[in-house]
């Protein structure tokens, strides 16, 4: 089934949109607190279609990215308890959100930066820092420079492969989609 095909070529036409910058705005703030998909598939798309705008794109993406987490460390910091942590017992998450507090314990600020950077939904962390009352500079700064990392890494790689890469990837797609869905699968089934 070439589902991915077809969301990949939605998500090209839409990067080229006039408001496409305010709406990876939008969705980079957004993933920080609550939503689940990453900015990075609209960022690499509207890289691809403007790659002289590679680097301001990405810096939309981390600043947008970076206020999202700061709301998400408010909202754990004052709502954790009102707010969240009946939603993370409804949802049966409450192993999920102690094994975040125990990498807090363990590794402090780096927990934030390796979230940052890496796939790890950041928004689990953004609200545990909140709710664990980390130092806001230090996560300000974590935040910072792990977003930025990624985002800015994500648009060069971009730049830098252009239409070859676009052409690999539009052969690829419908495969990387369905392994990446495997994945999730599995990932849930295991921890859950």
């Amino acid at each position: 089934m070439k589902i991915f095909s077809a969301l990949y070529d939605w998500t090209l036409k839409w990067a080229k949109h006039k408001f496409a910058p305010y709406i990876l705005a939008f969705l980079s703030f957004s993933e920080s607190v609550i939503f689940p998909i990453p900015p990075d598939v609209l960022l690499a798309p509207m890289v691809l279609s403007k790659p002289e705008k590679a680097w301001r794109l990405a810096s939309i993406t981390t600043i947008a990215s970076v206020i999202g987490g700061v709301c998400g460390y408010i909202l754990g910091y004052f709502m954790f308890e009102p707010w969240i942590q009946p939603i993370i017992n409804e949802l049966g998450y409450q192993h999920r959100l102690e094994q975040v507090m125990e990498w807090f314990v363990q590794y402090g600020v780096w927990v934030v930066f390796i979230a940052g950077f890496s796939p790890i939904p950041y928004k689990l962390f953004t609200v545990s820092a909140g709710f664990l009352h980390m130092a806001f500079i230090p996560f300000l700064i974590a935040s910072a420079i792990g977003r930025g990392m990624r985002f800015f890494l994500v648009a060069g790689i971009i730049r830098w492969g252009g239409v070859a890469m676009e052409e690999k990837l539009r052969k690829w797609v419908d495969k990387i989609g369905w392994a990446i869905v495997i994945i999730i699968v599995v990932v849930y089934l295991t921890f859950r």
